[in-house]
């Protein structure tokens, strides 16, 4: 799809969140972003049952994922909207991955980014996810290779103790994810800055870690072909606390996360 086109509105929008013992994680948080992409782009709100159908829906997962879709109609008034809940097992070994199971990311440019809305239609990203195995994401840039965030998570960069994220400005989806490692990290006490950088910036920085609703904090092993630090103490302390959070220790289904 060339980059001036926008996405196809009749698809709709999407939520996916971690589901932990049978109840989904940050469900007011997901709920309230659908929400804000449901009014910004179609006027409505989505269906008054749809937080009912995720805890019902969410019950029978130990561990799993749980995506919330909502679309236009295409019987109804054109305002109206349906919704569509689902949920899969999760591997446990998905979660809060260690060093050796971290990501690589390849630089893709699209100007202009993705934008604020997750939407259900991709096709900007369908073939280099395509194209790239299951361990690479691609990491999509702006203009002058401003880094905004990967395919499915938002990046942060550790540049001399300090963690890097960019802004949240209409060109990234505002994470859920992102937003708990935010709070973990002021939490913390380490210092976060939310401002653009580029890919030579992160480059340098040398050590750089993602966020996602479902898989939490992963480390970033490359970056194209250059190989980045493993996870010095900030990136660990933040995984660690986001993990205390969402998961704790020995939740049932998911021991790999209670490492």
């Amino acid at each position: 799809m060339p980059e001036h086109e926008t996405p196809d509105r009749a698809s709709g929008v999407f939520e996916t969140l971690l589901v932990v013992d049978g109840a989904p994680v940050e469900l007011d948080a997901h709920l309230a972003r659908l929400r804000a992409s449901a009014q910004a782009l179609f006027g409505a709100e989505p269906p008054a049952e749809i937080a009912r159908r995720a805890l019902e829906v969410s019950a029978a997962f130990p561990l799993g994922r749980l995506r919330l879709t909502v679309a236009p109609s295409a019987g109804a008034a054109a305002s109206a909207l349906v919704a569509d809940v689902v949920a899969h097992p999760v591997d446990p070994e998905q979660l809060f991955p260690p060093w050796e199971r971290g990501v690589a990311l390849d630089p893709l440019r699209i100007a202009g980014g993705l934008g604020e809305h997750k939407w259900v239609d991709r096709r900007r990203l369908e073939t280099a996810v395509a194209a790239t195995a299951s361990d690479r994401l691609p990491l999509v840039l702006d203009d002058g290779e401003e880094v905004l965030e990967a395919s499915r998570a938002n990046v942060f960069a550790v540049e001399d103790g300090a963690l890097l994220t960019p802004a949240a400005d209409g060109r990234i989806l505002p994470g859920v994810g992102r937003a708990r490692a935010i709070d973990a990290a002021r939490a913390l006490g380490l210092e976060l800055r939310e401002e653009p950088f580029d890919l030579r910036r992160l480059l340098a920085a040398g050590e750089a870690f993602v966020t996602g609703s479902v898989r939490g904090v992963e480390p970033v092993r490359a970056v194209g072909d250059a190989a980045l630090a493993a996870p010095g103490e900030e990136a660990r302390a933040v995984a660690g606390e986001l993990r205390r959070r969402w998961i704790g220790v020995g939740a049932s289904g998911s021991p790999a996360a209670a490492r």
